[in-house]
């Protein structure tokens, strides 16, 4: 909701056990008071590569911290916001060690 005096949104405003939108110009709308407001959040769940899909996956040249193997599949994960690139992640064909790649 948005001030009608001065256009910029209302904010929950306490005072004491009463909740009430209001205004840094000093607006409170008073029709909503006590109001309850709820927020609802949902779980995400990061797909792991299961040893059956490994065959899908590409291989690259690369070096294992584990075991030292050259070679690993990859795939990529939007780990963080829209606005960050994507996580690159590397299993080892050799140990099955799972690391990311940041760069």
């Amino acid at each position: 909701m948005f001030c009608p005096k001065c256009g910029s949104i209302l904010r929950l405003k306490k005072q004491g056990s009463k909740k009430m939108l209001a205004c840094l110009c000093g607006y409170v709308d008073k029709s909503k008071e006590n109001m309850i407001i709820k927020e609802r959040t949902e779980k995400v769940n990061i797909n792991v590569v299961e040893e059956s899909d490994e065959e899908n996956l590409p291989t690259t040249k690369t070096v294992c911290p584990k075991c030292k193997n050259k070679e690993a599949y990859f795939w990529s994960h939007q780990t963080r916001g829209a606005d960050e690139p994507e996580t690159k992640f590397l299993k080892c064909t050799k140990c099955k060690h799972v690391w990311r790649d940041y760069s």
